[in-house]
C-alpha cells in the first residue's frame, strides 16, 4: 500500500542563495501539485526572512562541493560576490523571482512560513525584524506537531 505525500515540511538552516531557493522551489512545487507545504527557518536560515538581510544572500564558495572549485580559490576576495552575481544572472534568465517576491508568492499560495523561536531568541531578533508574510514564531516541538499526520514528509536543507 502506498501513501500519497500530503504535506511537505522544509527546515531551512542556512540562507545561502542555493539553499534558500532549493527550499522555495520545492515548497512552491508542492503547492502547485496541491500538496501542503511549510518552511521552518532556523539558525542562519533566518537570514532569508530578515527584512535587512534577505536581499543580500550569497552563494557559498567555501566548503561547497557543488561549486567544483578548490577551497583556497573559493576563499579569495571577491569570489563569493562573483559567484553570487553569476548565479543571480542565471536565475534572472529563468524568471526566478527575487527572495522577497518569492516569499510573497509562497505565502499567497498557502505555504506556511515559520521562524524558529530558539534561533530568534539566540540572535536577539524581534518579530518586526522578520518579513510581514511570516505565519509566526514556533518552537521546534510546535513545528514537529505540524508533521503529525499520515503522508507528511520532513526535509532538512
Amino acid at each position: 500500500m502506498s501513501t500519497k505525500v500530503k504535506k511537505m515540511l522544509f527546515i531551512l538552516s542556512k540562507a545561502t542563495i542555493e539553499n534558500a531557493y532549493a527550499a522555495f522551489v520545492m515548497a512552491n512545487g508542492a503547492r502547485m501539485e496541491g500538496i501542503e507545504s511549510e518552511i521552518f527557518f532556523t539558525f542562519f536560515g533566518l537570514e532569508a526572512i530578515q527584512k535587512k538581510k534577505l536581499e543580500h544572500l550569497k552563494v557559498a564558495t567555501v566548503g561547497n562541493p557543488g561549486m567544483h572549485i578548490p577551497t583556497m580559490i573559493g576563499g579569495l576576495p571577491g569570489m563569493e560576490a562573483l559567484a553570487t552575481k553569476m548565479m543571480k544572472k542565471e536565475m534572472e534568465k529563468l524568471d526566478m523571482p527575487p527572495v522577497d517576491e518569492f516569499l510573497e508568492i509562497l505565502s499567497d499560495s498557502g505555504c506556511k512560513l515559520w521562524a524558529c523561536k530558539l534561533a530568534v531568541d539566540m540572535f536577539h531578533l524581534e518579530r518586526e525584524d522578520l518579513i510581514d508574510d511570516l505565519d509566526g514564531i514556533l518552537t521546534i516541538g510546535d513545528f514537529y506537531s505540524r508533521a503529525d499526520q499520515e503522508g507528511c514528509q520532513l526535509l532538512f536543507i
